[in-house]
């Protein structure tokens, strides 16, 4: 979980940077691409958790 938080938090200083600094776009497709793979790698870690669990 902290993982998926810090990306979360890099991508949107990415984001920002190259948004705000001109001649860094880069920056900011290099923040929407972290996002978005951060995004998938919640969702294939959240589809892998088993639903049930047993009961002792």
């Amino acid at each position: 979980m902290a993982l998926f938080l810090f990306l979360v938090i890099v991508a949107i200083v990415l984001g920002l940077i190259g948004w705000v600094v001109h001649g860094l776009g880069y920056l900011l497709i290099i923040g929407a691409v972290v996002l978005v793979v951060d995004i998938v790698f919640g969702l294939v870690r959240l589809a892998r958790r088993p639903r049930r669990r047993r009961i002792r």
